[in-house]
C-alpha cells in the first residue's frame, strides 16, 4: 500500500471512530473524500477535504468538523503536524521516518513499485490502431497506436486484465479498391505497361510484391477474366499481405495485439443479425424513414424505410440506420455488432480513434449502452493527428507509400523509443508537431533526452563509485538526507498515485509528464554539486553521505525505469 493510500485508510478508520463516538452520523457517503498532495508544498505533505465534503450532510460547520478530525489525526503515529486552512481544508506533515520508509519501499518493490490492485477482477478490452488493411502503417496511425499500447500497459500495471485488440475493416468498399489496385500490379508483373495508376486506386509501390506473388502463382489466368472471378481471391490475398505488413510495422514500435478481429468474419458469422434481433426484442430498433438531409435537399433523395436504432434514447441527436436501402449493413450497423461481441467477454471497453471520427462517438456510445444495458463502461479516446516537420518545414511524402510518410521510415530514422516517448508528451486530443530535428536534440526542451539523460547519469554513478570507494560503502543512513533529498523522496512517493489517476482517467501521457518533472528535480539536485563539491552524490572522503545519496539516486532510477516501461521505452544506461 502506497503512503497516500495508507494515510487515507487511517483517515477512514478515524472517521469510523467518530461515528462510533457520535461525532458524525452513520451512513455518510465518503466517496469524494481525498488525501492528496497540496497544490503548494509549503502547506504540508498531504491535504484532505474530509471536513469540506462531510460537513453539510453531517449538518455541521466545515471548520468545526475539521477541528474534530484534526484532533484525531494528530494522534496518528505517522503524523507530525496538522493545520486547518481556509474554511476547513486539513493539511498534514508526516514524520521523517515515513519518507525514509517509502524510499526503502521503492527498493524493495523494484520494478513493481507503483503497481496497483485498483483494477483487480476487471476485464478491459482496448481496441487501437485498427487501420484499414490497404497499405503500410503511416504516421497518421502512429500516435493512436502508441497511446493505445501505453494505456494497455498502464491498465495492466494498475491491476486490470487487459485484451489488446485490432479490428480489421475487411468488409467495406476500400478492400475492393485494394483488390483492383493489386490486379493492376498483377498485370504489370506479367509484362503489361500499366502507366500511371488510375485515380481511385492505391498508387503505392508496396502493392508490387503482392502483384508479383499472384502472377507467379496464377500466371495469366486472371488477366482478362471478369472481375467477379478474381475480386474475392485478390481481396483475400491482398488483405492478408497488408496485415502481415501492418504487424511488422507495429512490431517496430514494440506493439503486439492479442486479438485480430475481422469485420468480414463478423458478418459471415451473422453477428449483426444477432445484435439487430436483440435490439428488436427490446424495442430499440424499428422500421422508419430518415428525415431529409438538412439544408437543400438533393434531387435524387427519396424517403426510404430502413431499420433504425433508437440512439436518441441514449443521448444521440438522431436515430441511426443499421442497414442501407440495398439490405447491406451500414458501417454503424456492423460496428455496433462488433462492440456487442466484445462486450460478451469484457467489463469495460476502450476504443482509440482518430479525431476525424469524433462525429460517430455518440452513436456508438448509445449502441454500447443499449446492448449492454448500461453495465459495461465504454470510453472513446480521440487522438489528434501529428504534423511531421524537419527543422520547422513540413516533411515530404514517401514515394514508396504513394501519398504519406510511413511509420517504418520514421522509426528507422529516430528510433522506437524516441517515437513512443514523443507521442506521449502531450494529451492525446491536443495537436502535436513531430520535428525530426527536435526529437533527437540534446536539450532540456526535449523531454525524451531529458528523462533518458537523468537515468544515464544515475547509471554512471555505479561505475564511478567503485573508483572512489574501492573498499565499498557502509550501510545506508537516511538520516543524513537534507531537505532537498527529502523533497525528492516525496516526489517519488507520488508515483503510485499518478499511476492510479492516469489509469482511471485513461491518460497515459500523465506518466510522461511525471517523469519529466522527476527528471527536472533530479537534474536540479545533481547540478547543486557543480559549484559545491560537498553537494555531489559521490563525496570523496564521506562514504556514509555517498551511500545515502547513492541509495536515493538508485530509487529515482528505479522509478524512471518503471515509468518508461509503462510507456514501452527502454531506459538508457549511457547517452551516445
Amino acid at each position: 500500500m502506497n503512503i497516500f493510500a495508507r494515510i487515507a485508510a487511517a483517515l477512514d478508520g478515524l472517521l469510523n471512530d467518530m461515528v462510533q463516538a457520535g461525532e458524525l452520523p452513520a451512513g455518510l457517503n465518503r466517496a469524494a473524500v481525498t488525501v492528496e498532495p497540496p497544490r503548494d508544498p509549503a502547506h504540508g505533505d498531504m491535504a484532505t477535504n474530509a471536513a469540506m465534503v462531510l460537513a453539510k450532510p453531517a449538518g455541521t460547520n466545515p471548520r468545526a468538523l475539521a477541528e474534530l478530525i484534526a484532533t484525531r489525526l494528530r494522534a496518528l503515529p505517522d503524523v507530525e503536524a496538522v493545520e486547518i486552512a481556509g474554511p476547513g481544508f486539513i493539511n498534514l506533515r508526516l514524520v521523517r521516518t515515513c519518507w525514509e520508509a517509502e524510499l526503502a519501499a521503492v527498493h524493495e518493490a523494484g520494478e513493481n513499485y507503483g503497481r496497483s490492485t485498483m483494477g483487480e477482477g476487471v476485464n478491459v478490452n482496448i481496441e487501437y490502431v485498427s487501420a484499414n488493411p490497404t497499405g503500410p502503417m503511416h504516421m497518421g496511425h502512429c500516435r493512436g497506436a502508441v497511446v493505445g499500447d501505453a494505456l494497455a500497459s498502464l491498465l495492466q500495471f494498475a491491476g486490470h486484465q487487459v485484451t489488446r485488440e485490432y479490428y480489421i475493416n475487411d468488409a467495406g468498399g476500400q478492400v475492393d479498391v485494394l483488390a483492383r489496385s493489386v490486379h493492376l500490379r498483377y498485370r504489370e508483373a506479367l509484362g503489361e505497361e500499366v502507366g500511371e495508376v488510375p485515380e481511385g486506386l492505391y498508387p503505392g509501390a508496396y502493392l508490387v510484391p503482392v502483384g508479383h506473388q499472384l502472377a507467379t502463382h496464377y500466371g495469366s489466368r486472371f488477366v482478362d477474366a471478369p472481375e467477379n472471378e478474381w475480386l474475392a481471391l485478390f481481396r483475400e490475398t491482398a488483405v492478408a499481405q497488408m496485415m502481415d505488413m501492418i504487424r511488422a510495422d507495429l512490431a517496430l514500435l514494440g506493439i503486439h495485439h492479442d486479438v485480430f478481429s475481422s469485420e468480414a468474419a463478423l458478418q459471415a458469422a451473422g453477428k449483426p443479425e444477432e445484435a439487430e434481433q436483440w435490439l428488436r426484442e427490446h424495442d430499440l430498433v424499428y422500421d422508419g424513414v430518415l428525415e431529409a438531409p438538412k439544408g437543400e435537399t438533393p434531387e435524387d433523395w427519396e424517403p426510404v424505410e430502413l431499420p433504425l436504432f433508437r440512439s436518441t434514447k441514449f443521448g444521440d441527436d438522431q436515430d441511426r440506420p443499421i442497414k442501407k436501402s440495398n439490405g447491406s449493413w451500414t458501417y454503424f450497423g456492423a460496428d455496433m455488432a462488433y462492440h456487442f461481441q466484445k462486450a460478451q467477454t469484457a467489463d469495460q471497453l476502450i476504443d482509440i480513434w482518430g479525431a476525424d471520427h469524433a462525429g460517430t462517438v455518440k452513436r456508438i456510445q448509445a449502441a454500447v449502452a443499449a446492448l449492454t444495458e448500461g453495465k459495461v463502461r465504454f470510453d472513446v479516446k480521440l487522438v489528434q493527428m501529428v504534423r511531421l516537420l524537419r527543422d520547422g518545414e513540413p516533411v515530404k511524402m514517401s514515394k514508396r507509400a504513394g501519398n504519406f510518410v510511413t511509420l517504418a521510415d520514421v522509426v528507422n530514422e529516430v528510433g522506437k523509443d524516441v517515437v513512443r516517448f514523443t507521442m506521449l508528451t502531450r494529451k492525446a486530443d491536443a495537436q502535436m508537431d513531430f520535428d525530426f530535428a527536435k526529437v533527437v536534440e540534446a536539450s532540456k526542451d526535449n523531454p525524451v533526452f531529458y528523462v533518458q539523460y537523468a537515468h544515464a547519469r544515475i547509471a554512471s554513478l555505479g561505475r564511478r563509485v567503485q573508483e572512489t570507494f574501492p573498499d565499498g560503502l557502509p550501510a545506508v543512513d537516511s538520516t543524513l538526507f537534507g531537505p532537498e533529498e527529502l523533497d525528492l523522496v516525496k516526489q517519488l512517493a507520488t508515483f503510485p498515485r499518478v499511476v492510479e489517476a492516469a489509469a482511471n482517467a485513461r491518460e497515459p501521457h500523465r506518466i510522461a509528464f511525471y517523469l519529466y518533472d522527476l527528471a527536472a528535480s533530479f537534474h536540479g539536485w545533481w547540478n547543486l554539486g557543480n559549484d559545491q563539491p560537498e553537494r555531489r552524490v559521490i563525496v570523496a572522503g564521506d562514504p556514509a553521505l555517498t551511500a545515502a545519496r547513492l541509495h536515493l539516486s538508485a530509487g529515482i532510477g528505479q522509478v524512471i525505469r518503471n515509468g518508461l516501461a509503462l510507456m514501452g521505452v527502454k531506459a538508457l544506461e549511457e547517452m551516445n
